[in-house]
């Protein structure tokens, strides 16, 4: 054998033994209902694990299409968000607290009705649980939200909420609006990040700029390092191709993108807008688009 010969049968062994490049991790979930199927039920749920579901709400029942989560510690569950309306939420919350009563061998579970933040499209299902058995809705004031989880120092305190063996951090995120929190599950390593963050258009009302900014801060600072593993936000209004997203209230999400967004998305948000300085302006990212709107009180 040549030396030539020898040195391509080496470069053949050498490719062989080397590790595949990695591809795009695999989805978390399932398609999630986007509206195309006229067929499609009124809300999906979908597991994470066997303590942690994910709802969503069809967007033929409202554009919004938000997304839910529910949560089962040892000692009791929480639930971030009841909808935008137009159906019924707590038959599929009963069912799924049922079930996994039902997995425990548990008659019953204290329950938590929370909230990512106080727009409308978060909380019309509130008035079903107000009769709900060992069940409390937090309010949807800021001073509402600080005491159900100890925050007592609103914004700049970290909140923590012990489910029973399953710690939350809820850290306070004002911008987008004055409620807004996001939610580190300290056993999954998922952050809930609301509307502050997801695959879409993330307003704020510029004359709240600065908060929206000093949250971002806050959450970076509170979670670097901590083995965040998935970003879960409320809506999902990009499509699969990179800086894509749909009209404004889109009856359908065809070739809709996934629901969880990478950590490295949060530490781009926060680099591009404190980038910005004090003149915030609409920026189109890979993810989401950054998207500044008029004042509000």
């Amino acid at each position: 054998m040549t030396i030539a010969q020898s040195l391509t049968v080496l470069s053949a062994l050498l490719a062989l033994a080397a590790p595949a490049a990695a591809g795009p991790a695999a989805p978390l979930f399932q398609p999630w209902i986007d509206g195309v199927s006229p067929s499609e039920p009124q809300m999906q749920v979908q597991r994470y694990d066997d303590d942690t579901f994910v709802i969503r709400q069809s967007i033929r029942t409202n554009f919004e299409g938000p997304f839910l989560y529910l949560l089962f510690g040892r000692d009791r569950a929480i639930l971030f968000d009841t909808g935008a309306g137009g159906l019924k939420i707590r038959p599929t919350v009963d069912r799924l607290v049922e079930g996994w009563l039902a997995a425990h061998h548990r008659g019953t579970i204290p329950l938590l009705v929370a909230h990512s933040h106080s727009h409308g499209d978060h909380h019309q299902g509130d008035a079903e649980f107000a009769d709900r058995p060992d069940t409390t809705v937090v309010g949807l004031a800021p001073a509402d939200v600080a005491a159900a989880f100890g925050i007592r120092d609103w914004p700049r305190e970290i909140g923590r909420y012990d489910l029973g063996g399953r710690v939350l951090q809820v850290i306070p995120t004002p911008g987008h609006q004055a409620a807004a929190i996001m939610v580190l599950d300290e056993k999954t390593g998922v952050l809930l990040t609301g509307d502050s963050l997801y695959p879409g258009r993330l307003y704020f009302p510029i004359n709240h700029f600065d908060e929206y900014r000093d949250s971002l801060d806050r959450v970076v600072a509170a979670t670097r390092g901590r083995g965040v593993t998935h970003l879960l936000g409320t809506h999902i209004e990009m499509t699969r191709t990179p800086g894509k997203d749909y009209p404004d209230e889109a009856p359908e999400h065809r070739d809709e993108r996934v629901l969880e967004l990478p950590y490295a998305d949060l530490v781009e948000l926060d680099d591009a807008v404190r980038a910005m300085g004090s003149t915030p302006r609409r920026e189109v990212h890979a993810d989401f688009i950054i998207t500044p709107i008029p004042p509000r009180p």
